[in-house]
């Protein structure tokens, strides 16, 4: 019989948090999963909880909510020795869930099928460290509007998953101007930019192909680098990122690289997996084959 740690985000989806858990426990019922479940009650729980809790009598950790519940089950994981570490198992429950679409598992139902066949595989993550604080990324790590339009999107939640949208409107009007050095794979430039996104998936938010040429388990960064432009040319590239086509707009550069830093005139928050978290200057690394997922 296979064992979980079942962590849920009761605030996260966009049906009642009770109906989404009956329709997760139906489905171990029929796959004979066996779990202990645990909530969330207040932000970072879910590392508290990882960190904690005795995990040798789990198959996994399994992480139900959106990308934020499974940024906390990850960096409560990694916190951990690594002879203590378990796989991370994920049902996506949330209103965005960009690394569950970008290894296209959409629903409860194919999310518990991997589950009950228990096969973890190495994929990569990214390492992120600003200061004495280091935090692990599955997804993405934005800066500049990237960041702002989280913040903003967070006092929108009542708007479901287009919050991000709709937030991405308001910071492209407002277009702020951000100066930085930023280091690739070793080599310096000096610039202007509207925000910089490095990419483990595909997807950022909820339905953007931020980065279409991402794999998980490629030990490469796909990092997105838009310039200072104008709010007219943002525009234009907006609608681009449903599809993935604004890698050829001429405001976009696109490259894969194994790390990066960015040190800005002015410091700011950091946007790491959706969660408003860290600071810059920060330094970040690919590593490959970095953490055990079912998927």
């Amino acid at each position: 019989m296979i064992k979980v740690l079942l962590i849920t985000n009761p605030k996260s989806g966009i049906i009642s948090y009770e109906d989404s858990l009956n329709i997760v426990i139906n489905e171990f019922k029929k796959y004979d999963v066996e779990y202990t479940l645990s909530k969330t009650e207040y932000a970072a729980h879910a590392i508290e909880l990882v960190k904690k809790t005795d995990l040798k009598q789990y198959d996994s950790v399994c992480a139900m909510g959106g990308d934020g519940t499974l940024f906390e089950v990850l960096n409560g994981m990694l916190s951990r020795t690594e002879n203590e570490r378990i796989p991370i198992s994920i049902i996506p429950n949330g209103t965005g869930n960009s690394f569950m679409k970008t290894v296209g598992i959409e629903n409860v139902v194919d999310a518990i099928g991997k589950i009950s066949k228990n096969e973890p595989k190495k994929l990569d993550m990214m390492k992120a460290v600003c200061g004495e604080n280091i935090y692990y990324s599955l997804n993405l790590i934005g800066w500049g509007m990237a960041t702002d339009i989280s913040v903003l999107a967070e006092k929108l939640r009542f708007f479901g998953g287009q919050r991000y949208n709709i937030a991405s409107v308001f910071e492209i009007i407002k277009n702020k101007r951000r100066d930085s050095k930023l280091i690739v794979d070793g080599k310096e430039r000096d610039g202007a930019f509207s925000f910089i996104i490095a990419c483990n998936t595909k997807y950022v938010g909820k339905d953007m192909k931020m980065a279409p040429k991402a794999k998980i388990d490629d030990g490469e960064i796909d990092l997105i680098i838009v310039k200072k432009t104008s709010s007219f040319t943002l525009f234009s590239v907006f609608p681009k990122l449903f599809d993935g086509s604004h890698i050829d707009h001429e405001a976009c550069e696109y490259i894969h690289c194994k790390s990066f830093s960015i040190q800005p005139r002015e410091n700011g928050s950091l946007n790491i997996d959706g969660e408003i978290i860290g600071s810059t200057p920060v330094s970040v690394n690919i590593v490959k084959n970095g953490v055990e997922l079912i998927v």
